[in-house]
């Protein structure tokens, strides 16, 4: 499929005078998982997922509610947070699905150059919960393709024990861990 794109854009090329052929942009998808255990019960910890609890736990997380049907969490919420790297525009989060019997919940968040899924699946596993979270980033622009990169390496940075750890320490005191 993408190679019939290339033809038809490279004839469409020739056709209209364009010489940018070379200039084909490439959009690159790339995603990582990690699994990470929680000590607490399933009920008590899919919430802390939710934008408005993940700041309960989560040092520097602070969202702009923008919509909602609810005091938490909702399907297609939506929300924004402060770009990352340097110049960046804010990014724009919407709860894509939300299947809380399921213990289920996904992000679909967004910037002029960039779009990125994350995906939070938690199970009960004796008394303790298991979250398998998962992010896939695709490139809008070849900036995008650069930033996902730097992004996903450095979200991944402590394959989300960072996660696990602020989020056990939560559970176990009630608060935010030291930032």
């Amino acid at each position: 499929m993408k190679l019939i794109y290339q033809i038809i854009l490279t004839i469409t090329m020739i056709l209209t005078g364009s010489k940018s052929s070379a200039q084909i942009f490439e959009s690159e998808r790339i995603s990582h998982e990690a699994t990470i255990q929680l000590n607490g019960v399933i009920e008590e910890v899919f919430p802390l997922f939710g934008p408005i609890k993940e700041m309960d736990w989560a040092p520097g997380w602070s969202p702009e509610i923008l919509f909602t049907t609810t005091a938490e969490v909702d399907e297609h919420m939506i929300f924004k947070t402060k770009g990352k790297f340097e110049g960046e525009e804010d990014y724009i989060w919407v709860v894509s699905q939300f299947a809380p019997k399921q213990f289920f919940i996904e992000y679909t968040i967004s910037t002029k150059e960039r779009i990125w899924f994350v995906r939070v699946q938690c199970s009960a596993q004796e008394g303790t919960t298991i979250a398998k979270v998962k992010y896939t980033f695709t490139g809008l622009t070849k900036q995008g393709n650069e930033l996902n990169k730097i992004a996903l390496e450095k979200m991944f940075e402590h394959n989300l024990k960072d996660w696990e750890e602020a989020i056990n320490h939560y559970l176990h005191t009630g608060r935010k861990i030291d930032q």
